[in-house]
């Protein structure tokens, strides 16, 4: 029987996934190719979603790492994991938008946080999610994040974020503390 784990590769991105890696996450939040998954922005942001200066400054900093999950020789996922102290931030995280719906997006986030606990040993797991984006959200609360009500503004403006199409885009902070071994 076949799950969402099945046949996964967990490893970290190099310089030469840059242009795959960028193609996925463009894949799953941007254009008229995210509205096949459920993790669109499409109708609220246009634009790019990342570009690949982004995705290499996150592989090549030192205390970052862009995790790549692959099925079958294929990048199918990644999400970053950056190391702030006692806390880890969650970031970055894309699933082929042909795979979401399936458990895959629950197997890498579980996984990602048993990597920043053993690997750095943190104790909370921090994300900044689009405020208005509830059903995201919603899934996070699943997994046991909590909304914190801090936000931080949408970058307007800056393009390699995105073009809002609406006013009220903002970040809200989620976090949550990782069970320790």
């Amino acid at each position: 029987m076949e799950t969402a784990a099945t046949a996964l590769t967990f490893r970290d991105a190099t310089e030469v996934d840059v242009d795959e890696l960028v193609a996925l996450i463009e894949s799953a939040y941007r254009g008229d190719d995210s509205r096949a998954g459920w993790t669109t922005e499409a109708d609220i942001l246009e634009g790019q979603r990342t570009d690949p200066e982004g995705v290499l400054e996150v592989i090549k900093s030192p205390d970052s790492r862009l995790l790549t999950v692959e099925r079958d020789g294929r990048i199918v996922a990644c999400c970053q994991l950056k190391h702030e102290g006692e806390n880890a931030y969650f970031g970055m995280f894309a699933v082929s938008p042909q795979l979401q719906g399936a458990g895959l997006g629950k197997v890498i986030i579980a996984e990602a946080e048993r990597q920043a606990r053993e690997s750095w040993g943190v104790r909370e797991m921090q994300m900044s999610v689009i405020s208005v984006r509830d059903d995201l959200i919603a899934w996070y609360e699943r997994r046991g994040y909590r909304r914190t009500g801090r936000m931080t503004p949408f970058p307007h403006g800056d393009e390699r974020f995105g073009v809002p199409q609406r006013d009220d885009l903002q970040f809200e902070l989620l976090v949550k503390e990782l069970a320790q071994p």
